[in-house]
């Protein structure tokens, strides 16, 4: 259940919004021809996720004479920091990839901007197609919270973190490869002792945050993730898992595993650094794969981390259909194309984790290794999603905290005092 507090900043969201129809005339500026879809994503065009839905694009224009897609290309954070207003106003897409969980896709559902989409998933099979992990961010009760209700977006791809290692800068120092954590943190320590930080990281976004919350998740179940994520009990940050995390992240900026200098980097510069050759290590999500497979160059490979059931991961962004889209109909036959075995099998070969393709037409090595890994992970139901989804506004608490412990000016008690508050604020606990 969420928070008065959290209603009435909802409430004076969709108030703003109001008031930015009204300056703009109204959000009906007329109906549409029907020939041109408006749509937004914000994947890069070398990635998986981009060569797949460009192809998917190309598809759509065959399938429907005189249709254009108009691809209006957003950033992540143009898309994060702006939804609320435009999907308020007459300028909203016809379609547009948005970030999933409570405190993005949950709350607009709450506030009615996006389409009920539970009948053209039951329609068209797409809930046929996406297992439960993976279908969890897909449907919204009436407080924003995931996991049950309407469906409110379509994830077509599934994403989770994992360990990058350069399997030559291992070799050079002659570390084998880890399979426990004990053998992680001995190979960490070798690093350190040849005057090299085992860890690439990036404490101005998600990365750092994430490096912690898999701590935490090595410690926890599904029923902590449960409470966590949607409200089903109360979350102490002060609990074994948190305090484990935090106190550990915080040795390991100590050791020299993670350099207090990430405090201000973001998380390009850490994948770059693990591009370069400069990092042994990086932890963190697929949506790397695609673009390590094209830019480095040197030998690399992956393993999901060790002695954890649990990892950061879930379904991947969402296609949403906004309320004002005058185009629907198209936008579902989009939806539907991108979940066809053709684009899905594309999506699957260039290294992105399909959530409908043929296993059998999955036929490069690395690809395969990268779907095996996700498919062990959600067969023992491990997507613990991650830990900016409970409520608006935490993931910008958990950077500024999270920073803090790289840089030393806060203790462990303290950080986790701060979570506490923050989470608090956003989330009635049971």
């Amino acid at each position: 259940m969420l928070t008065t507090r959290r209603r009435l900043a909802a409430a004076a969201v969709i108030l703003s919004g109001s008031l930015l129809m009204t300056a703009c005339g109204g959000s009906d500026s007329g109906s549409s021809d029907g020939t041109t879809l408006r749509l937004w994503h914000y994947e890069g065009p070398t990635s998986a996720m981009g060569v797949a839905w460009n192809e998917a694009i190309k598809e759509f224009e065959a399938e429907h004479p005189g249709v254009k897609v108009k691809y209006e290309e957003k950033s992540f954070e143009q898309i994060q920091k702006t939804a609320q207003m435009v999907l308020n106003s007459s300028d909203a897409p016809d379609i547009m990839e948005y970030n999933k969980g409570n405190a993005t896709a949950g709350l607009l559902s709450q506030q009615g901007l996006l389409t009920d989409l539970t009948a053209e998933a039951a329609k068209r099979g797409w809930d046929k197609k996406l297992s439960a992990g993976v279908r969890t961010t897909s449907q919204y009760d009436t407080d924003g919270v995931m996991g049950s209700g309407k469906w409110y977006g379509v994830p077509n791809y599934a994403e989770y973190t994992m360990v990058y290692y350069n399997k030559d800068l291992f070799r050079k120092y002659g570390i084998a490869e880890p399979k426990s954590l004990g053998d992680l943190t001995a190979a960490m320590d070798e690093f350190v002792r040849h005057k090299v930080t085992p860890l690439a990281n990036a404490g101005a976004e998600y990365m750092a945050q994430q490096y912690l919350y898999q701590l935490a998740l090595s410690r926890a179940d599904r029923s902590w993730v449960d409470k966590y994520e949607l409200y089903k009990g109360k979350t102490d940050f002060h609990d074994q898992a948190w305090t484990y995390a935090a106190t550990t992240f915080a040795d390991w900026v100590k050791k020299g595993y993670i350099a207090r200098t990430s405090s201000g980097t973001k998380a390009e510069e850490a994948g770059v650094s693990f591009i370069q050759g400069k990092a042994p290590i990086l932890f963190s999500g697929s949506w790397w794969y695609g673009r390590f497979q094209s830019e480095a160059k040197f030998d690399w490979g992956t393993f999901l981390w060790p002695d954890s059931n649990l990892a950061p991961g879930s379904g991947g962004n969402l296609w949403v259909v906004p309320k004002n889209s005058r185009n629907k109909e198209l936008a579902y036959d989009f939806i539907d194309i991108t979940m066809s075995k053709k684009i899905q099998n594309l999506l699957g070969n260039k290294g992105g984790v399909p959530v409908a393709a043929d296993a059998n037409a999955i036929t490069d090595p690395r690809s395969k290794e990268l779907i095996a890994n996700f498919n062990t992970l959600s067969g023992r139901d491990g997507l613990a999603f991650y830990p900016d989804w409970p409520v608006a506004g935490f993931y910008d608490v958990l950077v500024s905290e999270t920073q803090k412990l790289i840089t030393g000016s806060e203790k462990p008690d303290a950080y986790l005092n701060a979570l506490q508050k923050a989470y608090d604020k956003g989330a009635k606990r049971q």
